[in-house]
């Protein structure tokens, strides 16, 4: 069973390379997913079995500190990880489940069954440094529950995550950089579009940033591209006919969309940033606002010239492609996960609990 978080959809695009190679190496695959995050991989992989998993439901404030709006939510949270937990002691049973992989979901774990948690950020960041130590050790009471931990970076400092996927003490269990998730195999296509607006992420923030760039297109003359990040579709827009609306796109069209586009406007998501360097594209990134982790990798990138980056308050496209268009990308070569390393990995991981 493959279970990711429903905080936006990086969670679940990350996991479709997994599922990809579970189904290559010959396994029966169950998806667990609600909503956009069950479209979404509904959409993917029509033959495979689902199941219905409630989701954290976790939203943005318009206003709020990020911290104060996700502790506000925190019982919720804690709620539905106990329910998740539950759930899977009785479903694991009804589908036969031998082997669970949870991307951030921290109730699927099982006493008697391999679970592997996978997530890029070990070291969750807060606004404020003196409690990232206490939120990493509760962080890893939770992750230590489980039998392995998956890390979608490479294992030698920097990586791509930095502080993030490589904190100076490590969680009490066997802990895998299995190297970058990325749907998409790189061709050299031509360019179609001066720029792609890739959404994605919770609301209200998603719709946020829409409504700021749907208002900046009357501006631009270029060929534009607005991917909405929407699999369950969502009300018209009023654009300019050079302005092409997708309200969804499948992995084979939006490899393709993306590689013919000369500049990319997307969310700092950890899972955007993994795709987009593989595919070494330009990437202008407008972090969500007080989420600190995207901050954090947004200045990561800044730093070694492999992207823009700009504040949504005040975020100006006109400008924002104009800078792009005088800046000097880097480029840089980090491995990409591989279907054939899975077998491997997954005896390594749970080579204790497996014997």
């Amino acid at each position: 069973m493959v279970a990711p978080l429903d905080w936006g959809l990086g969670h679940a695009t990350r996991c479709i390379p997994i599922v990809r190679a579970l189904l290559y190496q010959g396994y029966e695959v169950v998806l667990a997913a609600e909503g956009k995050t069950a479209a979404l991989l509904q959409k993917e992989f029509p033959q495979v079995s689902f199941v219905e998993l409630k989701g954290y439901r976790i939203r943005y404030s318009q206003k709020d500190d990020f911290l104060m709006t996700l502790a506000r939510q925190l019982p919720k949270v804690l709620q539905t990880m106990r329910q998740e937990h539950k759930w899977l002691m009785s479903l694991a049973v009804e589908e036969k489940i031998d082997l669970v992989i949870s991307d951030n979901r921290y109730g699927l774990w099982h006493p008697h069954i391999p679970c592997i948690f996978m997530t890029h950020q070990l070291q969750v960041r807060t606004p404020y440094r003196f409690l990232n130590g206490w939120v990493r050790w509760i962080h890893y009471r939770f992750i230590e529950k489980f039998d392995a931990c998956w890390v979608p970076d490479v294992k030698a400092w920097p990586g791509l995550a930095a502080s993030l996927s490589h904190p100076r003490w490590l969680p009490n269990l066997p802990v895998s950089y299995i190297k970058l998730l990325s749907r998409f195999v790189p061709n050299h296509l031509p360019i179609k579009f001066t720029c792609c607006a890739l959404l994605s992420g919770p609301e209200p923030q998603r719709t946020i940033l829409e409504s700021m760039l749907v208002e900046a297109f009357s501006e631009i003359t270029d060929p534009i591209l607005l991917i909405r990040g929407l699999p369950e579709g969502g009300p018209a827009l009023d654009v300019p006919a050079n302005v092409t609306v997708v309200d969804h796109y499948t992995n084979d069209l939006l490899g393709y969309a993306i590689q013919r586009s000369e500049y990319i406007v997307c969310r700092s998501g950890y899972t955007s940033v993994m795709e987009l360097l593989s595919l070494r594209k330009k990437m202008i990134l407008v972090p969500t606002p007080g989420q600190t982790e995207q901050e954090y990798l947004a200045l990561q990138l800044m730093r070694q010239e492999l992207a823009l980056s700009f504040p949504q308050k005040g975020f100006c496209l006109t400008a924002a492609l104009a800078a792009a268009k005088n800046h000097a990308f880097a480029t840089v070569d980090l491995p990409v996960f591989e279907e054939k390393q899975l077998p491997d990995l997954i005896a390594q991981s749970l080579q204790k609990s497996l014997t």
